[in-house]
């Protein structure tokens, strides 16, 4: 299990609904509605089909299974898959983050502790520093690690074994990692947003988990406006719970979850605030754009990264925005959704 130091340091983003940063993968509640087994994973077919047959022919061969990277947009279940992994293959998971691991002395740490069989998970991996990247170099191909001791032409080398281990990587910024950290993953695999389909039986899942009754019209109403993405849906579950619980009859309705959801400024699409301010921005401050997107977040005051990690994904996906060369645009459904007026040939 991870180490309190380990949560503190783990990446924090933008809470999609507080506003406010929080630790999102370690929230006990969280946690406690992630599936252990990949037979209880919903959605992401082919990446948990590559999943069973990797860690089939790992446990048949007695071995641990090949380095795992995961990549996509946030909440999409990076971190419940090397859960999955860790209790799959019967070893014991150690986590950290790319920011965490400041020196090459963190991480190797870290590598000399790891039994044979373990998960090491590194999240945002995109993130560890050049200096502490190339300690993982040998440690990924040769299960090794070097160490220079004194210096000048007293200097000498030692190389210390490792146990077998597997390294799972995460990561939202897929082009920000160095091709020779990248290439000695053996699984590379997207995760990509969830049907509503999936998230309905995600939501009767974690209603079960959670005790709460919940009819099929209020889980597709909770499914339309969790972005296809779990996290969110876990999320809005429980705030929907409590609206029920305190508002109404107990059993979570359409009309229960419009009421509640409305209160959270969730719209019937999924969009926060804050998605709201973002093509407003580029609306009314820049007439729909192109624009930059370090112009967009120094007048909405968030961070860029914020922008484009949690915000941007899912507006691009439902097509309210476009990335262009020359910058973002606010597409005709963005304008229809906020009730602006479209004119034709206004992108010409």
């Amino acid at each position: 299990m991870m180490s309190d130091d380990l949560s503190k340091n783990s990446h924090d983003k933008q809470g999609i609904l507080t506003g406010t940063c929080l630790p999102v993968d370690e929230q006990k509640a969280i946690l406690s509605l992630r599936p252990e087994k990949l037979s209880d994973y919903v959605g992401q077919v082919e990446v948990v089909e590559a999943l069973k047959i990797a860690i089939e022919a790992s446990t048949q061969r007695q071995e641990p299974v090949d380095h795992i990277l995961f990549h996509g947009p946030p909440g999409l279940g990076k971190t419940t898959l090397a859960y999955i992994v860790a209790n799959e293959m019967g070893g014991n998971f150690t986590a950290t983050s790319g920011p965490a691991l400041e020196k090459g002395g963190d991480l190797i740490g870290i590598l000399t502790h790891l039994e044979e069989g373990d998960i090491l998970f590194v999240d945002e991996i995109h993130r560890i520093p050049k200096v502490v990247e190339e300690f993982l170099y040998p440690a990924m191909e040769e299960f090794a690690v070097d160490f220079v001791f004194d210096k000048g032409i007293h200097a000498r080398s030692h190389r210390y074994r490792l146990n077998r281990f597997t390294l799972v990587g995460a990561t939202t910024r897929v082009g920000l990692l160095s091709a020779p950290l990248r290439d000695r993953f053996g699984i590379f695999r997207s995760l990509d947003f969830y049907s509503e389909k999936d998230l309905v039986k995600i939501i009767k899942r974690s209603a079960a988990l959670l005790n709460v009754s919940i009819d099929e019209q209020g889980a597709i109403e909770l499914a339309k406006r969790s972005r296809g993405t779990p996290r969110i849906v876990n999320r809005l579950l429980k705030r929907v719970r409590d609206y029920t619980q305190v508002r109404s009859s107990g059993v979570i309705t359409q009309k229960t979850v419009e009421a509640a959801l409305s209160l959270e400024g969730v719209d019937e699409k999924g969009l926060t605030s804050l998605d709201r301010r973002y093509l407003q921005t580029i609306i009314e401050f820049y007439k729909g754009g192109p624009v930059g997107i370090e112009a967009i977040a120094a007048t909405l005051q968030e961070e860029a990264d914020t922008l484009v990690d949690v915000v941007e994904p899912y507006l691009l996906k439902i097509g309210f925005a476009m990335r262009t060369s020359s910058g973002r645009k606010a597409s005709q459904g963005a304008y229809k959704h906020l009730g602006f007026s479209f004119q034709k040939g206004m992108f010409q």
